[in-house]
C-alpha cells in the first residue's frame, strides 16, 4: 500500500481513505504496475489524485489527455471519491 500523504499531524491520519488504482496500457508500464491501494487525505480530488500519482510514477500523459472511471462507471473529474473507491486513468484508444 502507498502513502501520498506529504505532512500530517496525527489528527490529519484520522482523515484519510484507502482507494485502489488500477493501470493499463502506457499508465501501467510508466507505473509499472497494474494496481495499487493509495491512502489520501478524505478531501482529494480525482485531479489531486492524479497529479499526486503522476509525480510519483513520472506518467507522460497530463489529466487533459485521459477519461476517468470510478467503481466501474466512467465518472467527471469533478466527482468525489470515498473510501474504498476504485479507480481508473483511462488513456486514448485508437479505433479502426
Amino acid at each position: 500500500m502507498s502513502t501520498l500523504i506529504e505532512s500530517n499531524t496525527n489528527s490529519e491520519i484520522d482523515a484519510t481513505m484507502n482507494i485502489n488504482i488500477l493501470y493499463f496500457a502506457s499508465l501501467a508500464d510508466e507505473a509499472d504496475c497494474h494496481e495499487e491501494t493509495v491512502t489520501v487525505p478524505q478531501s482529494t480530488s480525482l485531479t489531486e489524485l492524479y497529479e499526486q500519482l503522476r509525480q510519483k510514477h513520472r506518467f507522460s500523459r497530463p489529466q487533459s489527455e485521459l477519461r476517468v472511471a470510478v467503481n466501474d462507471y466512467f465518472a467527471k473529474w469533478t466527482d468525489e471519491i470515498c473510501e474504498g473507491d476504485s479507480v481508473v486513468f483511462i488513456t486514448p484508444v485508437a479505433g479502426g
